[in-house]
């Protein structure tokens, strides 16, 4: 049962975007409770989408509307990319950029605009939390920055380049959440298969993986967030293949089915290693399902190409779609590129979704009468929601208790979920 969900603090974080940044929004309450902040609303930006920046702009009108007297301060990647638009609005007291939201003494510090160049950044600032905020998984920040250079990205303007956080405070930090009560961790960063080429020895995060597993044996379920297939190095595949303490689903950065726009897109994997890896890792697990990441109406993309796209779908065996719109990022290649109409676009992200959803579909059909281990996440007037083990989510029946791991029987589905009653 979990122990410690989270420290209190009078300052609101509204979190948008990824996973590291909700780490980095419990890194915020910590140093804003240290620096006596009192009344504060803090927004944590995502550039990965236009969409994702329109609706933090849209939450910084809302908050200064429903707290007129409080201080808002606005940071994460799109701050960092564009810290002139938040400047300027009128709703906004304070602006940071990534490196200053980490820095404890940022935030003693008035001034309006704290905003320096990330891009020479050479080490990772991974301070040690205590929990996250209403979550019973925890997330371990292993890496940040990115070396690459997508055609489509803005990330590596917004984080700098890709840099490892120690093995030893990796380590200490799952101690420090394991001791909270948290039974279920997540490694996280921009790029984590990247993990360990800017440190002394080089290793590689199967190499952190192995070590994490071994010295902190309280973990009992570990997940990795977004791969990169090509950079998954042989001890990380083996460790998948074999270890029963990390989940079997995995959530793989594709982008696309088609080998052209991966090269356009300047990506590091091709439509075949993509399908390869995914075979081989089933032939050694065959009960692992994938998430990817896909993006719909790439510049240049035909329909033929994008056609490829959609067959990946079946061709790797992906149960967990994340399907984006193509979104133009400020001072990317891309963006220069001719662009897909909108209306196309529209059309094949609607396309590719119902793909997923009937990937998804089938997945929890075939699940029916199966036995899983549900992490129990909320609860609920009737029992509780989770995930299982394959990271399907889970409703589950019963009395049970937040952030503990349930056996459990799965009895049927409904609305992309499992239903399921414990099997204890």
């Amino acid at each position: 049962m979990m122990t410690n969900l989270m420290t209190t603090t009078k300052t609101e974080v509204v979190t948008f975007g990824c996973r590291l940044n909700t780490f980095e929004s419990e890194v915020i309450r910590q140093n804003a409770q240290a620096a006596g902040l009192d009344d504060a609303i803090v927004i944590n930006t995502c550039a990965v989408t236009a969409e994702a920046e329109r609706q933090a702009r849209q939450a910084i009108r809302r908050a200064r509307r429903k707290n007129p007297h409080a201080r808002i301060i606005v940071t994460g990647c799109s701050v960092q990319t564009d810290p002139d638009t938040y400047a300027a609005m009128p709703e906004v007291d304070q602006i940071m950029g990534n490196g200053e939201k980490l820095d404890p003494a940022a935030w003693r510090n008035t001034t309006a605009r704290q905003v320096d160049d990330i891009e020479h950044v050479v080490e990772a600032n991974s301070p040690l939390i205590e929990g996250l905020d209403g979550r019973a998984r925890a997330i371990l920040q292993v890496q940040n920055g990115c070396d690459h250079r997508c055609t489509f990205c803005i990330i590596p303007a917004a984080r700098g380049p890709s840099r490892s956080v120690l093995g030893q405070t990796v380590v200490a930090q799952a101690r420090k959440l394991a001791a909270n009560g948290y039974r279920e961790f997540v490694l996280t960063g921009v790029d984590i298969t990247a993990y360990g080429a800017d440190l002394a020895h080089r290793p590689g995060l199967g190499d952190l993986v192995a070590t994490l597993l071994d010295q902190v044996p309280e973990i009992e379920r570990l997940r990795l967030s977004s791969l990169d297939v090509s950079e998954v190095d042989p001890v990380l595949f083996n460790l998948i293949a074999s270890e029963p303490r990390i989940m079997p689903h995995l959530h793989l950065s594709l982008q696309a089915g088609d080998d052209m726009v991966l090269k356009r897109m300047k990506r590091r994997h091709t439509r075949d290693q993509a399908i390869g890896f995914c075979a081989e890792l089933r032939a050694r697990l065959p009960n692992v399902t994938f998430g990817a990441d896909l993006i719909a109406g790439f510049p240049t993309e035909t329909e033929d190409q994008f056609e490829n796209t959609l067959a990946l779908v079946d061709d790797c065996g992906l149960t967990f779609l994340h399907v984006f719109p193509y979104s133009v990022r400020r001072d990317t290649p891309a963006g220069r590129m001719p662009q897909v109409p909108d209306p196309v676009k529209k059309d094949r992200v609607a396309r590719l979704r119902a793909k997923g959803d009937k990937a998804l579909a089938a997945h929890l059909m075939a699940r029916a009468g199966s036995n899983d281990r549900v992490l129990v996440e909320r609860a609920t007037p009737n029992g509780a929601t989770g995930h299982g083990e394959d990271f399907c989510g889970v409703i589950l029946g019963g009395d049970v208790a937040v952030g503990d791991i349930v056996p459990a029987t799965v009895t049927g589905f409904e609305n992309g979920r499992l239903l399921a009653q414990p099997s204890h």
